[in-house]
């Protein structure tokens, strides 16, 4: 859009810029012209940056109105609630809690869902109901229905629904129940990650039907999942690409302070030291941490930097038994390792990167879900290939 102003674009100027990418297909053109985003932006906005998650300042549109309707008109996202509402500003909060999402990724997660009109959708998470706008424009309102747990939230989309001419039926509710009143769907759309597909999606979408949802474990990485469900009531499909979305409220996790781990004691605190080939800063990209969290469950990472490009990992479970470290330093092909606990956390991580590396390296295309009554299982090319499962739960 060089040359011309985010406001003199709009609409128009993102749209041409979704089509450019490939995100914008004809199918949902006339939808987006129907229900344009800034319809379903609140007054306080703080605009996202693409492919970060990271927020920029608090945006209030009644003061910046140019800022705010170029933030509205970008392919980006834009947080529009902190700490599920506990937090009002000025600034910013601890955690973003709801958000509209990088248009980019709206329209490809509708493109994949393969809709066609007359369908019954199911949408989990309305947000700012936008996307519930989209869908009820393509398949009819009567045939939509939406699921948001925060109440505000809900409350506000609805009126900006009703406002734009759009009347799904909207549900305040744990989004990991669907809406069994509604059911049977012919698809299922999430707007929140999930790290287990909860059955009661599958239960609720007809056999041949469609589950579109981001998932990811809980060390990291995060991808597209598009699972198709059978006449057996189990549901399996690859995952489409990288995606990064805030997480089902009803699965999330509880990530422990450092403190709780070391007891008051001070690191090493009874850590067993070691030393590693794997450098740490080889296991901290998109695809790979996702590789890495499939094989190690219940497991995070965190980066502790320091001012001359080195830093520490570390790592914890969410059971808080286990812990440790790996020093990374420039230049280095050895690393100090510390351990601690019934798990050798380290190990476990540098075990997965090193069958990751070993498949060639693969990126989420070449990884798929299934789900079924007995279990939830990632596979690698094929549902007979199963990615090994390194650590506990």
């Amino acid at each position: 859009m060089t040359g011309i102003s985010e406001r003199e674009a709009g609409p128009r100027g993102l749209a041409s810029a979704l089509v450019e990418k490939g995100a914008l297909t004809t199918d949902w053109s006339a939808a987006f012209d129907a229900v344009p985003r800034h319809l379903f932006l609140p007054e306080v906005i703080w605009p996202g940056r693409a492919g970060m998650n990271r927020q920029d300042d608090r945006v209030i549109r009644s003061e910046e109105p140019e800022v705010w309707w170029s933030a509205v008109y970008r392919d980006a996202p834009i947080t529009t609630q902190w700490d599920d509402g506990a937090y009002t500003g000025p600034g910013k909060g601890k955690v973003p809690s709801s958000s509209s999402s990088m248009p980019t990724m709206v329209f490809s997660m509708l493109d994949a869902l393969n809709v066609e009109h007359g369908q019954r959708v199911l949408e989990i998470g309305t947000g700012t109901g936008w996307n519930a706008a989209l869908l009820s424009h393509r398949v009819g309102a009567e045939n939509v229905v939406t699921v948001e747990v925060d109440e505000d939230s809900a409350r506000d989309a609805r009126a900006r629904l009703e406002a734009s001419g759009c009347e799904p039926l909207t549900v305040v509710g744990d989004g990991a129940e669907g809406h069994a009143d509604g059911a049977p769907y012919d698809r299922v759309i999430a707007t929140c990650s999930v790290g287990s597909v909860p059955r009661q999606w599958v239960a609720q979408t007809k056999p041949g039907g469609l589950i579109v949802a981001p998932w990811g474990p809980t060390y990291g990485g995060e991808a597209v999942a598009r699972l198709a469900v059978t006449e057996a009531g189990s549901a399996t499909g690859r995952f489409l690409g990288s995606s990064a979305f805030m997480r089902l409220r009803a699965q999330r996790t509880d990530r422990k302070h450092v403190r709780e781990y070391l007891k008051g004691r001070q690191w090493p605190a009874d850590g067993r030291r070691g030393m590693t080939g794997v450098s740490p800063d080889s296991v901290g990209g998109w695809p790979v941490m996702f590789a890495i969290g499939v094989q190690v469950p219940g497991a995070f990472p965190w980066m502790e930097s320091y001012g001359d490009g080195s830093y520490t990992l570390w790592l914890r479970d969410t059971a808080v038994t286990s812990w440790a470290t790996a020093d990374f330093v420039p230049g280095r092909e050895e690393f100090e390792v510390c351990q601690s606990g019934p798990r050798n956390l380290w190990n476990e991580v540098a075990t997965a990167y090193l069958w990751w590396d070993g498949q060639g390296r693969p990126g989420f295309e070449r990884f798929g879900l299934t789900v079924d009554d007995d279990a939830e299982r990632v596979w690698l090319d094929r549902p007979d290939n199963p990615v090994p499962v390194l650590g506990g739960s």
